[in-house]
């Protein structure tokens, strides 16, 4: 017999219920509490308790699914602002603002001006040795890999710029002529 607090739960085979977690699983955040709140109502009447023993689904994140279905207010984590790394430019701020600098001296315009890219010479490894000479401490400097990603991020293609491309010195074909054997001329006229 049911008690008062047990829902009335749909029949749900193990199947059914091993393809509502793999669902689940590939999901997160938002996504995935709306998705365990709809499937919550749908086959556990509303009870988070009763997802967490059917689904496995932790009762917290049902639980906040469903007020953020009923209220319509979507709940943001802050996980991005307290966790991770920085990147290293708000690391040391000084030293990418002489990056910067350097990397203007050495960027122009592409060559073919259909873009409104910039490319520069500078590499990753020269970039380090220029700011060493500038007086940063190491510590402060990151390693070439990391100087390539730096500059990439920041709109610094490494790339060599190529002015203008020289025309090859190319004699051109001379037309036939018909006392040619052949019917045609080398770039050397044949004499027969």
């Amino acid at each position: 017999m049911l008690s008062a607090f047990e829902p009335t739960v749909l029949p749900l085979s193990a199947s059914q219920i091993e393809d509502l977690r793999l669902a689940s699983s590939k999901m997160s955040g938002v996504e995935r509490r709306s998705f365990q709140a709809a499937m919550t109502l749908k086959y556990c009447g509303g009870n988070a308790r009763h997802a967490e023993r059917v689904f496995g689904w932790g009762r917290e994140a049902v639980q906040l699914g469903l007020h953020e279905q009923r209220t319509g207010v979507i709940c943001l984590g802050a996980q991005a602002a307290c966790c991770g790394n920085r990147v290293w430019e708000e690391q040391h701020p000084d030293v990418a603002q002489a990056l910067w600098a350097l990397a203007e001296s050495h960027s122009q315009q592409d060559p073919t001006f259909r873009t409104v890219l910039q490319y520069t010479r500078l590499t990753a490894a020269e970039a380090l040795t220029q700011l060493r000479a500038q007086g940063f401490p190491e510590e402060h400097l990151p390693s070439p890999s990391t100087m390539a990603e730096v500059l990439n991020r920041n709109g610094y293609r490494l790339r060599k710029v190529v002015k203008a491309k020289p025309q090859k010195n190319s004699r051109k074909r001379m037309p036939s002529s018909p006392t040619s054997p052949n019917g045609m001329a080398g770039p050397w006229p044949h004499r027969i």
